[in-house]
């Protein structure tokens, strides 16, 4: 009996899932349209996410909340169409409470919006215009949440530094000391997240090899309101590119580079007499890798990065990641990241040199399962340590429900 009780359950959770599937499958042919002979197709779809955390304070990343839990909902929409075989348009808009997990209220946003044309069939040329994600490194092409095994990003695109672009510090000690880290959002990372600037990139493919480089309005350290272009010009515009080599189908290599200011326009009275935002730049050189064999996937990145800062001079920083993918069985996967930052010394007018912040060592551990085509479910655990300085720690247990359209 309790055999044919329990046949019963698993029949009952697959009839079920293959309802679910069947519903989407259905949603899916009712968003999509075609035209003239299926010359012009459009397809609207989207995600629907369910996050929750449990932190210590301050808050690990750019999560921005001032209580311990936060439960952060999310609706994405993703609007493609294509005209022919050449023009190609994209949109993101998301509803939900801040581009990063925050504990304010609800907002629409406009993410990205771009059209790309590729005038051969080749691929060797593709010319996109509009606010796009970056093209540097191998972390943002699979930086949403479906694709990302992970809930967060890793720690070279959310770790707050003191580095700051709404005003200049006055000081070293200022540079090092000053605002506090409770009010991170006053603080910069060297990569915001996925970077949806504002602008144009050239990409293609030449044999084993593809380019891609861009021209946008601000930098990679930018924050999510300075990436539109009302926001900030392109005066001076942050130049960004990637040479990619894939030598078979299991590796791929990358080298990225980017230059471009980092400061906003209201920082212009806090910098010195005769200075202009152009001349305080972010300098950022990346190498990654890829490699894939059966039901193994690893990715790292390591990234150099300078800000010139006012009254400070130069501060460097490394940051790198290494990232492993393993599917247990067509549902369920694994993954597990290591990340480190470290900082180097700025000069100390009083004589010597200091650490301009506090090196930090995280692991990260995930488990998925993907109950259909259309669900999946994400848990995950870091631990966030502070190898310099007073060694502080932090715990994040956070779990994600996604559903895709």
């Amino acid at each position: 009996m309790k055999l044919r009780a329990l046949s019963l359950c698993v029949f009952a959770c697959t009839a079920c899932a293959f309802d679910i599937d069947d519903f989407f499958d259905r949603l899916d042919t009712a968003l999509t349209i075609s035209a003239f002979q299926d010359n012009l197709r459009a397809r609207l779809s989207g995600t629907l996410d369910l996050e929750i955390y449990h932190f210590e304070q301050p808050p690990p990343g750019l999560i921005d909340s001032s209580i311990d839990t936060l439960f952060n909902p999310r609706l994405t929409l993703f609007l493609d169409a294509q005209v022919g075989s050449h023009i190609y348009f994209f949109s993101q808009s998301r509803f939900d409470r801040g581009f990063d997990p925050s504990d304010n209220g609800a907002q629409i946003r406009l993410d990205e919006y771009a059209l790309r044309v590729t005038p051969w069939d080749d691929g060797r040329l593709t010319v996109q215009i509009g606010k796009f994600a970056t093209v540097v490194g191998n972390w943002v092409p699979r930086h949403l949440s479906w694709e990302n095994p992970f809930i967060n990003a890793p720690i070279v695109y959310e770790n707050v530094t003191p580095i700051r672009d709404k005003s200049a510090p006055y000081s070293l000690f200022d540079f090092i000391y000053g605002p506090s880290y409770y009010q991170k959002y006053a603080f910069n990372p060297v990569i915001w997240g996925p970077s949806y600037a504002s602008g144009i990139s050239v990409s293609g493919r030449l044999d084993r090899f593809d380019y891609a480089v861009e021209m946008k309005n601000a930098s990679l350290s930018s924050r999510p309101e300075s990436w539109n272009v009302t926001e900030n010009g392109f005066e001076p515009p942050t130049f960004s590119g990637r040479v990619g080599f894939r030598p078979n189908e299991a590796w791929n290599f990358g080298l990225s580079a980017s230059e471009g200011p980092y400061f906003r326009r209201e920082a212009q009275s806090t910098l010195p007499p005769g200075r202009d935002i152009g001349d305080y730049r972010e300098f950022v050189l990346g190498q990654d890798a890829g490699f894939a064999w059966r039901h193994l996937q690893v990715w790292v990145e390591f990234y150099e990065a300078r800000f010139e800062v006012p009254r400070v001079g130069n501060a460097d920083t490394f940051a790198y990641y290494v990232e492993a993918k393993y599917k247990f069985t067509p549902q369920l996967f694994g993954a597990i990241r290591w990340n480190q930052q470290l900082f180097g010394d700025v000069s100390n007018p009083e004589g010597g040199s200091i650490r301009w912040s506090e090196d930090l060592a995280r692991i990260d551990l995930a488990a998925g399962y993907r109950f259909t085509s259309h669900t999946q479910l994400k848990i995950q655990y870091s631990y966030q340590h502070e190898t310099t300085g007073q060694g502080n720690d932090n715990h994040l247990v956070a779990a994600q429900l996604t559903t895709r359209f």
